[in-house]
């Protein structure tokens, strides 16, 4: 973990969090110990919204950071490759 940034950590960490929770839920697990009687529809439905949005975010951030998918990130990735830093 020496050559990675905390960025990196952190976005990995918040991915794989999230993949959890929406695989859960793909399989009708509750990532929180509630009950059916416990929640309305309502708050099930905002917890399943939350959910999605969640890995929706962090699934993009994790893919758009040091992708080079930007010109200036496109222009970084043939500076590196020039200077052989990369493949």
């Amino acid at each position: 973990m020496k050559n990675f940034d905390k960025g990196t950590v952190v976005r990995t960490v918040l991915l794989f969090i999230a993949l959890i929770n929406q695989t859960l839920i793909m399989f009708g697990k509750a990532a929180l110990p509630v009950t059916e009687d416990q929640v309305n529809t309502l708050a099930d439905t905002l917890y399943l919204a939350g959910s999605t949005v969640f890995t929706i975010i962090t699934s993009l951030v994790a893919w758009w950071k040091h992708n080079y998918v930007t010109n200036k990130g496109k222009l970084q990735k043939e500076v590196l490759k020039q200077k052989g830093l990369t493949k």
